[in-house]
């Protein structure tokens, strides 16, 4: 299978650039190919001007920049999205990704106000990271926040097949190596359970 891991943290020795590169080494580990777009490293532009909020059409093609995204897209057969939650959002990079590559017309289209996905027959990942403890944000209401927000509100909404979203909570600076290495592991079990027999 091809997968097509975006990733967002500006720093580029951060533990999220970690979970990203030991997920992306399972894969090929795995006999899988893997493109890693680093949303930050390759100075990803995620301002969305007003032109490109016409539908994506053959009178209003997407920017060469979002172009090449779309393409990524198109020849993966898994987008993996991994990101931390800032104010339990996707970073501003990620969301100009979003922004700007999830075009109407490309991503999906809309009648009525009825979205429909028009990434379908592709699946999806979602790895995401956090300071809080997961618990305190179920029980205070958050977490559902993020997967009605994220996870259907524009993954599935665009017709992906939402495989898993995996979340490394109390992710703090300095780190404890055992925990560094128990989320590493459960990245790449991640990889195993759903990649190990494609």
């Amino acid at each position: 299978m091809k997968h097509l891991i975006v990733v967002a943290h500006p720093g580029e020795n951060s533990f999220t650039m970690a979970l990203t590169r030991t997920f992306a080494a399972e894969l090929e580990k795995l006999g899988h190919s893997q493109r890693t777009f680093d949303l930050y490293r390759s100075s990803f532009d995620p301002v969305l001007r007003a032109r490109e909020l016409a539908p994506v059409d053959a009178d209003h093609p997407a920017s060469a920049d979002v172009a090449r995204a779309q393409d990524d897209i198109r020849a993966a057969d898994v987008l993996t999205a991994l990101y931390p939650l800032w104010w339990l959002t996707m970073p501003a990079m990620m969301k100009g990704y979003i922004d700007r590559v999830f075009a109407r017309g490309f991503a999906y289209e809309s009648h009525d106000g009825v979205v429909h996905g028009l990434l379908s027959g592709k699946k999806a990942i979602l790895i995401t990271l956090s300071g809080a403890p997961l618990p305190l944000l179920v029980k205070s209401g958050n977490w559902n926040a993020v997967q009605v927000l994220q996870d259907t509100h524009i993954f599935r909404s665009a017709g992906f097949e939402l495989l898993e979203h995996l979340h490394f909570d109390q992710v703090v600076p300095q780190l404890a190596h055992a925990i560094a290495e128990q989320h590493m592991a459960r990245v790449r079990s991640c990889a195993q359970q759903h990649f190990a027999a494609s």
